[in-house]
């Protein structure tokens, strides 16, 4: 008979806490040492452990085929040397809110733009690839990438046809421009906001911005005169709002901002209210568009539907916005009716005649450099319309400035497109335009006014020296199409 001792019930409670408390300690014991041991071995090897900053890819001026890549590490200081502010712009960055004239570390994303066109997506100088294209987006696109190497633009300068005298005449004409510039910024004896923006647009098509150390100070006080206007108006660039041609103004001027605002954000600049300017005017022109898909005096929205004239001004603006990388309401639709309103433009003999398919005044069609540029920016150098118009321009294009014709307003979109298009075209009208567009140049960098030169300010000097200066820009603003033997 064996005898066993009972606990009471209090007893066997406190017992049955305790074998509780003493597991939970022996696992909290095992989770701490695991712990332990665990930090103990990332301070042995923490000293092997290899740090890297995070590198970003740098584009090296080179071959048009592919250019070498770079490896830098990010630096956290950036130490441009800009010219002072001029009292224009610390005006407005006084008035602006609150954000810093500064340059941090420049954005190092790429996000290719192939929305519109195919391969040769080539507006305003800045495209990716294919005939007539300009390099893809890198940590800058690669025409801009390239027009920015004096090295680089004196190569694609003999590479396409182009001499050093080129160079010269663009460097003398920017240096003319930046004697004559305004004391508010802009240029020009009258319809100053158009002719500041063709001005900006030569600085730009040289890869001058805020930062360059000659002309940096020209350029700032330029777009600082556009911003300003901007302001005062809503968004509507225009020296006087009672003037119709008010349309092209606006047109020209945006085009400018926008390709400024390209580079200072690919710079890191922050240039107040530019962002602001671009988007107000982008967004007037989609908003603004007749009926017809094009546009007219004043951005009348009835009437003769518009004219290629204007309209081409609008698509080039459009193309240079899209590229900012900015938002824009019904963008696609825009240019979808845009293009469809080019094409009934267009004589069956391939030139792109004025409000209807007949030139301006009858005889030549001046405007189907105009023509061609819409659909080379915004289809590719292959679209149909484009080629067709291109044989136009080989069988009648015609440029002399002693003798005449000389309309720069039409040649200035002519170059534009036969570089574009490449091949034999460009080497035929290069042969035409370069000499005797150099030997319209002044001693001091200006370009007198041609015998017949067509629309425009034809007796303002501004005029005829933005245009010239951006045909001569063109060997390196925009690359020659391959695609057709060049």
């Amino acid at each position: 008979m064996s005898i066993h001792a009972r606990l009471n019930p209090e007893a066997q409670s406190n017992l049955d806490a305790q074998r509780r408390a003493s597991v939970i300690t022996s696992l909290v014991i095992a989770v701490l040492s695991i712990v332990l041991v665990i930090l103990i071995l990332f301070f042995i090897l923490l000293p092997s452990l290899a740090i890297n900053s995070p590198t970003i890819v740098a584009y090296s001026a080179g071959s048009e085929e592919e250019d070498p890549l770079q490896e830098k590490r990010i630096t956290r200081e950036v130490t441009p040397k800009p010219n002072a502010p001029s009292s224009a712009m610390a005006k407005v960055m006084a008035s602006a809110s609150p954000t810093n004239f500064a340059v941090p570390v420049p954005e190092v994303e790429a996000i290719p733009a192939l929305t519109f066109g195919f391969r040769d997506d080539i507006g305003a100088g800045w495209g990716n690839g294919g005939n007539g294209g300009g390099g893809g987006f890198g940590k800058i696109p690669a025409a801009m990438r390239k027009r920015c190497s004096a090295q680089d633009r004196l190569r694609r300068l003999k590479q396409s046809g182009g001499t050093e005298a080129c160079e010269e005449a663009v460097v003398k004409a920017l240096r003319w421009f930046k004697s004559v510039q305004r004391r508010d910024g802009s240029w020009g004896g009258s319809h100053q906001v158009a002719q500041t923006g063709l001005v900006l647009l030569a600085y730009l098509g040289h890869c001058e911005t805020p930062l360059s150390e000659e002309f940096g100070e020209a350029v700032t006080n330029g777009m600082v005169y556009l911003i300003e206007n901007s302001g005062k108006n809503k968004g509507r660039l225009c020296t006087t709002r009672g003037d119709r041609h008010w349309v092209y103004e606006h047109g020209i001027a945006t085009y400018a901002l926008a390709e400024a605002y390209m580079f200072c954000r690919v710079l890191g600049l922050n240039i107040p209210n530019l962002k602001e300017s671009v988007q107000l005017g982008v967004q007037w022109i989609i908003d603004n568009q007749n009926p017809s898909g094009g546009w007219d005096y004043n951005f009348d929205e009835g009437g003769r539907g518009g004219d290629m004239s204007i309209t081409a001004w609008q698509m080039q603006a459009l193309k240079a916005g899209y590229h900012t990388r900015l938002t824009f309401r019904n963008m696609p639709q825009c240019l979808s009716k845009a293009l469809t309103y080019c094409e009934g433009r267009q004589n069956s003999n391939g030139g792109f005649g004025y409000t209807g398919t007949s030139p301006v005044g009858g005889g030549h069609f001046t405007l189907t450099g105009a023509g061609v540029l819409c659909f080379q920016q915004h289809k590719g150098t292959n679209n149909r319309a484009a080629r067709k118009g291109m044989d136009y321009i080989d069988r009648h294009a015609q440029i002399s400035y002693k003798g005449g014709p000389c309309n720069l307003y039409e040649h200035y979109y002519v170059s534009q497109a036969a570089i574009n298009h490449g091949g034999k075209s460009w080497l035929d009208y290069n042969d035409k335009f370069r000499d005797t567009l150099l030997s319209g140049q002044h001693g001091d960098g200006h370009f007198r006014s041609p015998p017949n030169p067509g629309p425009g300010n034809k007796n303002d000097p501004v005029y005829h020296t933005a245009l010239a200066t951006l045909m001569l820009e063109v060997y390196y603003r925009f690359l020659p199409g391959t695609g057709f033997g060049l």
